[in-house]
């Protein structure tokens, strides 16, 4: 048994009873359930229909978001997310490089290396060095005035730690960073990069071990490990080439408004929803957030 669900962005909330079910009718779905009124819906399916990918092409132009997955084992037991541009808004290091002054060089480059096209080793190392001499009192002004949340986020947390999940903060970007990220939303643990601080500026140079990719791959098989919890257990959340490691090993790898290159190798793709499009796919209704 399959679930279909489709999802609109909260703040459109432009899903349509007559879309939903000219959708199942077409694909012979089961009875309806609507999650939350203008906003979310799904319906069960016997198979996953062989035009599912151009289907969801149609709806991306009427911004609508088309998830198709297993119904069996869709509530998880955890969350393992990336920060930038996935829990927050912004990209951290970019924010810091604006008031540096050198904000357009360093997000040419945070770009190329989102979306694959650069080493993140090498493009880390490159956009640090743009960063040296920056008075670390920078940090606390960029999380006071710069960062804002992903909406969602607070009630995909809550939602999943009432239910005993357990949720994991995993990013590229600097644990100054996401230890207040990971504080406001209830995460259990976060890891992170660590920025060289001397004599209360930026150093400009990573400390090592750089967390890439493979770090948050480690990451995964850490904390599954620890928990005793199997890869199909586990909800993963990202949108840059460095989550992709992640998202392949979870039973649910959702690619989060992300570049198209790696939205393209991922099965569950938002790119209208928020945060809630996370709980709306592992079957909660809106009277079920906690």
């Amino acid at each position: 048994m399959f679930i279909a669900t489709l999802i609109a962005d909260p703040k459109a909330a432009n899903l349509t009873a007559s879309a939903v079910q000219s959708l199942r009718n077409a694909w012979g779905g089961g009875e309806i359930r609507w999650l939350a009124p203008g906003i979310a819906a799904e319906f069960p399916l016997g198979e996953v229909p062989a035009n599912r990918w151009q289907v969801w092409e149609d709806l991306q132009g009427l911004g609508l978001d088309l998830v198709v997955q297993g119904a069996e084992g869709r509530q998880k037991k955890m969350l393992l997310a990336d920060m930038d541009s996935t829990m927050i808004q912004q990209e951290c290091i970019d924010e810091l490089a604006d008031v540096a002054g050198v904000g357009a060089q360093v997000s040419a480059i945070t770009a190329r290396a989102m979306n694959g096209e650069l080493d993140f080793e090498g493009a880390l190392t490159e956009r640090l060095g743009l960063l040296t001499g920056l008075s670390a009192d920078v940090i606390g002004q960029v999380i006071e005035e710069r960062i804002t949340f992903m909406p969602g986020g607070h009630d995909l947390l809550r939602t999943m730690k009432a239910q005993g999940a357990y949720c994991a903060l995993v990013s590229g970007g600097f644990t100054a960073f996401t230890g207040y990220v990971a504080e406001t939303l209830g995460f259990d643990e976060n890891r992170a990069n660590v920025l060289g601080i001397a004599d209360g500026k930026l150093t400009g140079i990573p400390v090592r071990p750089i967390l890439g990719r493979e770090a948050k791959v480690q990451a995964f098989h850490d904390i599954t490990a620890k928990l005793g919890l199997s890869g199909d257990q586990v909800m993963a959340v990202g949108d840059g080439a460095n989550d992709l490691g992640m998202l392949h090993l979870a039973g649910a790898g959702v690619a989060l408004h992300a570049k198209p290159s790696v939205a393209a190798q991922c099965d569950i793709r938002i790119n209208h929803g928020d945060l809630t499009a996370l709980l709306y796919i592992q079957g909660y209704a809106l009277a079920d957030f906690a």
